[in-house]
């Protein structure tokens, strides 16, 4: 007999990790307004500054980091969105079923193991 999934606590998880996500976003925004406000306190000069060179990778940094957890949360919308819609556990691509394991390591998986790997 196959192995199947609670979709009721599959919904549960994705909502969590959607949380999470907005969560650490709203974080990550916050930690880039200081910086930014930090930066915009330091004062000015003609020399090059060592500190300008660190602020502006920390702001680069927490602008990769907001556009991953933007990511993740984009792909828990679609997990939940085909959860709604009766295609979860369906490979996007080939149309094939998800593996079982497969969903349970990343809930939001929206392709089959040989489709991610291409």
């Amino acid at each position: 007999m196959a192995e199947t999934l609670d979709l009721d606590e599959v919904a549960a998880v994705l909502r969590e990790r959607r949380r999470e996500a907005l969560e650490r976003l709203a974080g990550t925004g916050a930690e880039r307004d200081a910086v930014v406000a930090a930066s915009r306190e330091q004062v000015a000069d003609d020399e090059h500054d060592p500190e300008d060179a660190t602020i502006a990778y920390e702001r680069r940094l927490l602008d990769a980091l907001a556009h991953d957890v933007r990511e993740r949360v984009a792909e828990v919308d679609a997990a939940l969105d085909r959860l709604e819609r009766g295609t979860y556990g369906t490979c996007t691509r080939c149309h094939r079923p998800v593996p079982v394991e497969r969903l349970r390591a990343l809930p939001s998986a929206a392709t089959c193991v040989t489709c991610a790997s291409r």
